[in-house]
């Protein structure tokens, strides 16, 4: 190893474990031991600590012993004379400066430093519980394929901008912090007028280097959330991202001596360092699966021009890591990519606007026979883009016809529902809704670069074939803003939906003899498999039995495999030889049963990116359901995020299981315990965003008011406050039989 890059991570990490102290005591004498800390709406206390010792730090005084555990680590400072092997120095150096740098954010917190405040704007501080489960599916299921932690600041504004393009084109994450004095790339994109946070893939942490160990942390979080390890298996937490979290840090102008600590520390999870300036290479020695340090000096980089340039340092990363990309090139003049979905075209911001409040904009895909589509056809039926005036709302038909020899009459509703995805994948596009209630906005700079309306047609076309292409065999699109055909179609379409919506409300358990697995979550979660049913959607909430059914033909040896039911074992529980006997073999045989209507008898394991998770309160005789995006106490006196650890990672825990938040829609909900009727206590959040779907539930289950019986935050989050509310209100759960 480079004795320059191992003395100068040694010094950095003196520096910072020093700085981490003499904050920490400071803030003690002002404070006391006893403050709580924490970063905001995580409930892995300080991760990186926690992964690594399993030490909670829930007070200001817990951060004593990492610290303790931070100055134990720290190696001598290389001698200028005397050569030693430096990897294990520079690695428990880099480890003692994770350790200091989230004691300092902690004290951070303390000090209402955090997250940060700088010329007007907010930094986001480390990222949420709800995030991270948010993207836990994206990181499965590869379309976010992972991240990149920059830090420093790039060449140019034109520079910085190119490179978080150029990942955000390949749906890579991408983490921001650090500066070079004074500046950073989070400056640099602002000043731009990039939009940056959780909905465009770009995450800015802060304006210091120090603020780099939420990457770390996030890292040690999806072992812990996905992975199933426990807090103290440091090797085991290691290895994890070190083989299943394609991570890189990309190091952006000078590298000080606390830039080489804290890659130090990154290299310990596996994750290479990139700089852009002319420092020592360091070739793998089994800590990395690749290359540890590569320097690649800007400027020496083959190019016509920087922005050639920055687009070359980026596939170096991406070969560095071994990331593997599937995004296809679309024939847009705009970018694209997964990074550009929740980008928001504002009012002032878009040229045109197809829907919305007032207009008219529907999807509609239907299949054809094969010599019905020509396939790359794209026909527009109306005046283009530059035929309207800034901030027209007009009307727009979306109408896709596809054959294949594969395709289904159900696949209709499987791929018109993407293209959602598909369409807001556009940089400057803004896409909301679905069906007849669809609503686009296009930018006046997409405008201005080119953008028509026929580019909709040519996204849809590329990437339905690069999706879809195993049961796709052609695919003709037609854009229509001709008011008088627009309303024409959408009666037809109306039809077709509806017609739709009666075929899936007929499509039970009992009318299939075959369920499908989804095994997708194993890239993170290795004893997990889902099984998903007709009347159960899959625990992210992303796929149901249709999707499957149409992943399945897609790729016959992907994670969507067919389960035959075989026969049955327990009508009541939901039980059958053949998916217990599929689950068995493909959850490294630590599963030997499982159920598909109980809560209480060998319920299905839980990944860690289920938007929902349900409990028995033995006390209400019934159960509570948390939503993901609550963060509040529940009356088991655990928040989501602390029940979530004890079902995820393939655990198969009775009394608590993970599941998407339409499964309370279902009649199977855990009917072997009486469906419904056993909800308790449900996140406020849930009640008002499936508030005309639970109603109907409870028509259906004979009792119109349960809702009203139903308890939530706002009303208590103890067992004591909720047991008198039941009681008060008649909850009919507590005159059902023992759950128990």
């Amino acid at each position: 190893m480079s004795r320059l890059i191992a003395t100068s991570a040694i010094k950095g990490a003196h520096s910072i474990v020093a700085e981490a102290e003499s904050l920490l005591t400071k803030a003690l004498i002002d404070h006391g031991h006893d403050t709580p800390v924490a970063f905001t709406n995580t409930a892995y206390y300080f991760p990186v600590i926690y992964g690594y010792t399993a030490h909670k730090v829930e007070k200001l005084g817990d951060l004593l012993t990492p610290l303790e555990h931070a100055k134990s680590l720290l190696p001598p400072v290389p001698s200028d004379r005397l050569w030693v092997p430096y990897l294990g120095w520079a690695l428990d150096a880099g480890v003692a400066t994770l350790f200091a740098e989230e004691i300092i954010e902690g004290v951070r917190f303390i000090a209402g430093a955090q997250p940060e405040r700088k010329n007007g704007y907010t930094y986001n501080g480390p990222i949420d519980d709800i995030q991270l489960r948010a993207w836990g599916i994206q990181l499965v299921d590869g379309r976010m394929p992972g991240f990149a932690a920059i830090v420093g600041r790039a060449k140019s504004n034109e520079v910085a901008v190119q490179i978080v393009r150029e990942l955000q084109q390949r749906n890579i994450l991408v983490f921001l912090s650090g500066n070079v004095n004074g500046r950073g790339i989070v400056d640099q994109l602002l000043e731009e007028g990039v939009q940056l946070g959780y909905d465009t893939y770009t995450v800015p942490f802060g304006s210091d280097t120090i603020s780099a160990i939420y990457a770390l942390g996030f890292a040690t979080r999806s072992a812990l959330t996905f992975g199933g390890m426990k807090a103290g298996q440091a090797r085991d937490v290691l290895l994890y991202n070190k083989n299943r979290v394609y991570a890189f840090v990309l190091a952006l102008g000078e590298v000080d001596e606390l830039k080489y600590a804290t890659a130090a520390g990154a290299i310990t999870y596996g994750f290479p360092a990139i700089a852009d300036t002319l420092i020592p290479n360091i070739l793998p020695t089994g800590i990395t699966k690749y290359e540890h340090v590569v320097s690649m000096p800007f400027d020496e980089i083959p190019g016509a021009n920087d922005i050639e340039r920055a687009g070359r340092l980026i596939q170096r990363c991406i070969e560095v890591r071994g990331l593997k990309i599937k995004v296809a090139k679309i024939p847009i003049p705009v970018a694209y990519g997964a990074g550009f979905e929740g980008e928001r075209v504002r009012k002032g911001e878009f040229h045109i606007e197809f829907g919305g409040k007032g207009g008219t904009c529907f999807e509609y895909l239907r299949m054809k026979d094969m010599d019905e589509v020509q396939d790359g056809k794209i026909t527009v039926e109306g005046p283009d883009l530059d035929a309207f005036p800034d901030d027209s709302n007009v009307p727009l038909a979306i109408l896709v016809e596809v054959a294949g020899r594969k395709m289904q009459k159900d696949f209709e509703p499987v791929l018109e529902r993407q293209i959602h995805y598909f369409v807001n994948g556009a940089e400057g596009v803004q896409h909301i809704g679905q069906r007849d209630i669809a609503w686009i906005r296009i930018s006046k700079s997409d405008v201005k670069k080119g953008f028509k309306i026929r580019h909709l047609g040519d996204i849809l076309h590329a990437r339905l074939h690069g999706d879809f292409g195993a049961i796709v065999d052609k695919v003709q699109v037609t854009l229509i803003t001709e008011p008088e055909k627009v309303k024409a179609l959408l009666e037809e379409a109306r039809a077709a939906y509806v017609e739709r919506n009666e075929r899936a409300a007929s499509l039970t358990d009992d009318s299939v003899d075959t369920y499908y697995s989804c095994t997708l979550c194993q890239s993170y979660a290795p004893t997990h498999v889902c099984v998903v049913n007709p009347e159960r959607i899959g625990l992210c909430g992303a796929y149901n039995w249709l999707d499957c059914k149409a992943s399945y033909e897609i790729n016959p040896t992907g994670p969507n495999q067919p389960i035959p039911k075989g026969t049955l074992i327990d009508p009541v529980r939901g039980e059958w030889e053949g998916p217990n006997q599929f689950v068995y073999e493909n959850s490294q045989r630590s599963v030997n049963r499982f159920t598909l209507y109980s809560i209480m008898d060998a319920p299905m394991t839980s990944c860690g990116c289920f938007e929902c998770i349900m409990m028995v309160i033995p006390e209400a005789n019934g159960v509570m359901v948390l939503s993901r995006e609550d963060p509040s106490m529940s009356p088991a006196g655990m928040t989501f995020s602390t029940m979530a650890g004890m079902a995820g990672g393939g655990l198969q825990t009775p009394g608590i299981m993970g599941h998407g938040k339409y499964y309370l829609t279902s009649k199977k909900f855990i009917s072997a315990e009486g469906g419904f009727k056993r909800v308790v206590w449900m996140s406020t959040n849930l009640k008002e965003s499936m508030a005309d779907e639970l109603k109907a539930v409870c028509e259906r289950e004979g009792v119109p008011d349960l809702m009203d019986m139903i308890a939530d935050e706002k009303i208590t989050t103890t067992v004591e406050d909720l047991m008198t509310f039941l009681e008060e209100k008649g909850h009919p759960a507590l005159a059902m039989d023992p759950i128990l």
